[in-house]
């Protein structure tokens, strides 16, 4: 690309990171109390809350990591696609209305602290836990996020991994810092515009580069080997189910288990924004995952192995490759878009877990309003710092870094949450037993041999759900013990 070309795609990305700064900066200047910062307020529109929903959603592993994992495996890479789209559509039927109701209902901010409010025997110790756990997993899904920043800047532009990592870093927690929720929502609402564009023109333009050099997609996928030809990989037997097991089971960490996504169904203020909100959700998601699985496909035609030696990083080389410097940059906007909104949600998740379950609520320690949005500000600044210091350290890639935080936060309170919500049985002990038993299965699960045979992703939300059932019938509550 021309040095005029990266000028273009430089000073685009620059506009875009100063308007995320300046959408900060303007609900920094507003006067939030905590339920504005924590989440919303009730001010915000159900078609906003959607966007934000989609846009946190899909993150550094939806633009690099699933994308690079189609382009190498091919067709049977839309499995892991239809797993998320069917979780996605699950939880806004199902959950999404019931999650606004149980928040006004017990008048909480939190995942823990919904959690506590209906085991009051046991509040303490499951908010903690709750809190402990997801804050643990979040940083780790925020290193993943920082990670993906510099490697696209440094895929495109080239420049440094650190520095690039840093100065994006620094933003996202910046104008997560300043304008809590709000400004995390309206951010995403950008960003998600943004993500859906990307996954509009990327295709488009490839298949007509394919077209123009007569290529045949068939033929591509045939000399590609391994499978890649084959809906299922070529795969029959036992081997085909532990594929679609795997890839399926991004599906049980939709079920009202991220916290960072249960927040958006919480700050719902009625039936008429819900039903708004669901059909933004459907159709941003099918076209961002057609498009994705799309791009992939289409990668691995235009660009033979040993082309592109990361295999994360096809999106950013097909854009500097396909597109013009003007609107390069603007999808390469997309992709950090799709990185920062996940990051400064995870962010919030964090400092919500640090300053309202666990100082606030757990420690008893008093504090007005405005104290208490101070706490959770600094509390954003040192949660980005260890992100920022974790992305560094570790050498894993983004897929494994998110697929590891997904089964240890997703999973384990996707199975609490449907226990709950329909069975009601459940018992304080067995919502504590779930926790504990999902944060330990998720760690061993996935250092031991067995993850390269069936992924945590899959196991740890059956584990969960056994364990909960089990400990409910062993240590049942007393009914006029439960709201």
């Amino acid at each position: 690309m021309s040095d005029t070309g990266s000028v273009i795609i430089y000073l685009e990305i620059v506009i875009y990171l100063l308007a995320m700064l300046a959408i900060g900066v303007y609900f920094s200047r507003k006067k939030l109390d905590h339920d504005d910062y924590f989440i919303g307020g009730n001010k915000l529109p159900g078609w906003a809350l959607a966007f934000s929903e989609r846009a946190t959603g899909e993150s550094a592993y939806m633009f690099l990591g699933a994308v690079g994992f189609i382009y190498v495996t091919g067709l049977s890479g839309i499995w892991i696609l239809s797993g998320m789209f069917l979780g996605v559509v699950c939880s806004w039927i199902f959950l999404a209305k019931r999650f606004m109701n149980e928040r006004k209902k017990y008048d909480v901010y939190t995942l823990p602290d919904y959690l506590a409010v209906k085991f009051p025997k046991h509040s303490t110790i499951i908010r903690v836990l709750s809190a402990f756990i997801m804050g643990t997993f979040s940083i780790f899904y925020i290193a993943g996020q920082f990670s993906g920043t510099g490697k696209t800047l440094y895929s495109i532009s080239g420049v440094d991994i650190t520095l690039g990592t840093v100065v994006i870093a620094a933003i996202i927690i910046a104008y997560s810092c300043m304008g809590g929720f709000m400004s995390v929502v309206w951010t995403d609402t950008v960003q998600s515009f943004l993500m859906v564009l990307t996954f509009i023109i990327v295709p488009i333009v490839a298949f007509g580069q394919i077209q123009n050099q007569d290529l045949s997609i068939s033929q591509s996928l045939v000399e590609m080997g391994n499978g890649a030809d084959d809906w299922f990989g070529g795969l029959t037997g036992l081997a085909l189910g532990v594929m679609l097991m795997t890839n399926l089971s991004w599906f049980f960490g939709w079920l009202g288990g991220q916290p960072q996504l249960s927040s958006r169904f919480m700050a719902l203020t009625n039936e008429k924004e819900l039903r708004t909100a669901k059909w933004v959700a459907f159709i941003w998601t099918l076209i961002v995952y057609v498009g994705a699985f799309l791009v992939g496909i289409f990668g691995s035609i235009l660009y033979k192995k040993g082309t592109i030696s990361d295999a994360e990083m096809v999106l950013p080389y097909m854009v500097s490759d396909l597109l013009p410097p003007w609107v390069a940059g603007i999808i390469v906007s997309s992709i950090l878009a799709a990185i920062m909104s996940t990051a400064s949600s995870q962010l919030l998740v964090v400092t919500t877990s640090v300053s309202e379950d666990i100082i606030h609520k757990s420690m008893g320690i008093k504090m007005k309003s405005s104290t208490l949005v101070r706490l959770s500000r600094f509390v954003v600044v040192i949660a980005g710092i260890l992100g920022l210091i974790i992305s560094f350290w570790s050498e894993s890639v983004i897929y494994g870094v998110v697929s590891f935080a997904w089964a240890g936060i997703g999973n384990t309170f996707s199975a609490v949450i449907l226990l709950i919500f329909f069975w009601r049985k459940t018992s304080g002990i067995g919502v504590i037993a779930t926790i504990i038993t999902g944060f330990i299965s998720a760690i061993l699960w996935t250092i031991s041999p067995l993850e390269s045979i069936l992924s945590a992703k899959f196991s740890t939300f059956f584990i969960c759900l056994i364990a909960g059932i089990a400990f409910s019938l062993l240590f049942p509550d007393h009914s006029e013990g439960r709201p």
